[in-house]
């Protein structure tokens, strides 16, 4: 036997085959990626997300938008309980994300304050774009042309729509797609 096969093998001994069967079906093709956690390395399944309104933002430390962290945050504490996950993707696409993990951490967490989940430094333009971002593109037509490009993802993990850097996160514009987002049924 093969390792693909094995490892079905074990899922489907462990879950059994409906329940298997059912998990993945949950799971929307564009959350079905894995990345590290920023804070820990820690491999995070992007499905656990399933059924959630999703901000997705390319960030950086150091950028004119890197402020835009304050209103990340804010969103995200202001809809969370109705279903709103902002995730936060550290790039240097655009040159400005030079630190290690531990340093991208630092700024978020102790000097933002975020605690939306944050993943590892990853590439979200270009042929070497992650598979999350390959697939935002392709939904919208548009790849980040800078940091804190946002991508709105609905309940049932279809993407919504795309807003540039400009636009600030607790604006009128975004809040009031958001409000659109988590009042429909996914």
């Amino acid at each position: 036997m093969n390792r693909r096969t094995l490892t079905l093998a074990s899922l489907l001994a462990l879950l059994g085959p409906q329940r298997l069967l059912a998990q993945t079906a949950a799971c929307p093709a564009l959350l079905n990626h894995r990345f590290p956690r920023l804070q820990d390395g820690a491999p995070q399944d992007l499905c656990q997300f399933s059924g959630k309104v999703l901000l997705i933002v390319n960030t950086a430390s150091y950028c004119g938008f890197t402020g835009q962290y304050e209103g990340l945050e804010a969103l995200y504490a202001r809809y969370r309980d109705r279903g709103l996950v902002v995730l936060g993707f550290p790039s240097n696409d655009f040159e400005q994300e030079t630190g290690d993990s531990k340093q991208i951490a630092d700024l978020c967490f102790n000097t933002y304050g975020v605690k939306f989940p944050m993943f590892d430094k990853t590439v979200v333009k270009g042929k070497d774009a992650n598979g999350l971002y390959r697939q935002l593109q392709q939904a919208t037509g548009v790849a980040p042309r800078w940091n804190f490009h946002k991508y709105l993802v609905g309940r049932d993990g279809k993407v919504i729509d795309q807003y540039n850097s400009m636009i600030e996160p607790t604006g009128r514009t975004l809040t009031r797609a958001i409000e659109t987002a988590l009042s429909a049924k996914g």
